[in-house]
This record gives structure tokens, sequence and C-alpha cells, in this order.
């Protein structure tokens, strides 16, 4: 239905700010742990901000950086990556609050491996060795799950071929033909395809490695000019993750889906785009107040220096703004 000059004019005086609300335009892709900011959304606490969220998805985390730096984006839902920091250290972003981590419980990154590797031996972290293992990109989230699982396990790094795909698509179809034995990446992407029996589900990063994965970032120029529509874009999206992770999370931070998870599963399912039984297998764990882990991050930032991916002589704290960042205690 077309509505009026009329009616809209009455409804821009009912509602307020909405005649003049600021778009801002959110990078992400399409995983339960951008969940917040859809609840967000839906819940209307952007509009009541004064703000009109605009979502733009991404195929793979490390783009969403460079869409931020180079303007396209006016936020940032970015897991880390050695692309993210390289630009932190150049001075190009700022971290401003926490959102997904990997913790027990909360399966939010996938360990799979192809029926053919599986079949002949691959059934375990400590069989990586000799393998080929896809990822987004050198630098992704994958690679640093597997650079961790290399120091816990005893295993070189350098004795697995990592396969950059791009995509989550693109590793989904490398894993399921067989042209890549293994692989780490987003649970909501390959669930579908472990279902189908394309693939064989080994275990859960967070199970074994607990660390703070997803960030939400801005330019710095931004963090520097729009402090206010930072605050505010911080007020709306807390109050999505507090019903995200009050859905989701018991009293002792353990999963526990409380009566409020169906209707925030059917939102999840509208912004990823899969069944709301599909998306709760890959439901992550978001901190109430979006938290940042700091002292996890430094430690990124020092294993991707020491791995030649992030270079430069720069102080790590820089890039993570205390005007706006809450700390995890």
């Amino acid at each position: 239905m077309r509505l009026s000059t009329p009616v809209l004019c009455l409804l821009a005086l009912v509602v307020p700010g909405m005649a003049h609300a600021e778009t801002v335009k959110i990078g992400t892709v399409k995983v339960a742990a951008a969940g917040p900011t859809f609840v967000a959304a839906e819940k209307g606490f952007f509009a009541a901000e004064g703000l009109m969220p605009e979502f733009v998805f991404f195929e793979a985390p490390q783009p969403v950086a460079v869409a931020v730096v180079s303007g396209d984006l006016d936020f940032g839902q970015a897991a880390a990556t050695a692309a993210l920091y390289t630009f932190g250290g150049q001075g190009a972003i700022k971290i401003v609050a926490g959102i997904a981590r990997e913790v027990p419980g909360f399966p939010l990154n996938a360990f799979v491996a192809s029926n053919r590797a599986y079949e002949a031996g691959l059934t375990s972290y400590t069989a990586l060795p000799g393998h080929t293992v896809a990822v987004g990109t050198i630098g992704s989230p994958g690679h640093y799950i597997l650079g961790r699982l290399a120091e816990k396990y005893g295993f070189d790094l350098k004795s697995l071929q990592l396969q950059p795909l791009q995509s989550i698509p693109n590793i989904i179809s490398a894993i399921s033909g067989g042209q890549s034995d293994a692989s780490i990446t987003a649970v909501n992407g390959v669930l579908p395809a472990i279902q189908h029996g394309d693939m064989k589900l080994l275990g859960f990063a967070g199970d074994v490695l607990p660390w703070q994965v997803g960030t939400l970032i801005v330019s710095t120029k931004t963090a520097a000019e729009r402090g206010d529509t930072i605050k505010r874009f911080l007020r709306a999206a807390s109050k999505g993750a507090k019903l995200y992770h009050d859905a989701f999370t018991g009293p002792d931070e353990k999963r526990l889906d409380g009566p409020t998870a169906p209707e925030i599963l059917a939102i999840l399912s509208k912004y990823i785009g899969q069944p709301p039984e599909v998306v709760a297998r890959g439901v992550s764990y978001n901190d109430s107040a979006m938290r940042l882990d700091v002292k996890d991050v430094l430690h990124q930032i020092a294993w991707y220096k020491s791995q030649g991916m992030v270079k430069g002589d720069f102080d790590p704290n820089a890039m993570i703004d205390m005007r706006y960042v809450v700390p995890l205690p």
C-alpha cells in the first residue's frame, strides 16, 4: 500500500525522528554472531536512537574491514583477521565493541573434513599435518584457529597446505567435492552440508580454544568525528545483545534456550536466510553488554605479528578505542 504525503507527514509527527533518521551502513556476514544488530533492527532499537540501519552482506569477514576503511560502511561486524589488525596498526580502524566470543557449548566455527579424508584417517585435530585445509583467506579467523591448534597439539603449522578460497560457499564446495581435506569455518554456513552427509563434523573451535572472534569496527575518521552516532548505535545494539544473550544463555553463562529463544531465532532466520532449526545449531556466545576481551585481542595481534602477517612497530592498544569499548574484566 502506498502512503500519501499527508499520512507520511503525520507518521513523522507521531514517530519522533523518523523523518530525519540517520542511515548507517553495517557490513556483516550472514551468521548468528551478528545477531544482536539484527535483533536491534527488528525491535526498533536503532529507530529509537534516530538511526536507520542498512545491512550490507559479505561472503567472508576480511572484505568488511576493507569496506570500513574505504568509507563504504559506517560500521563493520568483523571477525578478527590480519587485515583488520593491519589497518588498525596503520591508524585506519578503531575497535569500539566486542561481538561474538568462542566459548565451550556455543558452536561458532566448525572443524569439518571431507568424506574422503575422514575415511582415510582425518578424524581429529592431531591428524591435520600433511593435509590441505581450506580457509577464507590467509590471515582469516580459520587461519588463526589453525595456528592455535598447532600450538595446543604440538604440530608445525607449516605442515598444512592452506588453500585460501575467499568465501564460505567456495569452502563448502571444495570440502564436499574433495578438493580440500578439511576446514574450520562458520557453523551456520556448513551445517546444511554436514546434515546432507556431504562432509564430516569433527568438532567446534570454541570447545578447545575460547577467544574473542568478533569485533565492531569503525574508521578512525568516524571514531573521531561521529562520536554521538557511535554512542547511539552502541546503545541500540547493546539492547539487542541483551535480548540475544538472554534468549540462549543461562545464569552460569552456559547454553540454555529460554522462553524468548523461538522469537530471537525467527529474527536470525530472517536475516541469515536459513530455517530456525538450522540457525539454532550455530548460535554463538555474545556478551550481554558487547564487552571486549582486550587481553585476547592483544594476544591475537601478537600472534599475527609473529607470523609476519601484521607488520610495523605500533602500539596495539591504540586501535582499541576506550572512549567506546567496555573491557571484559
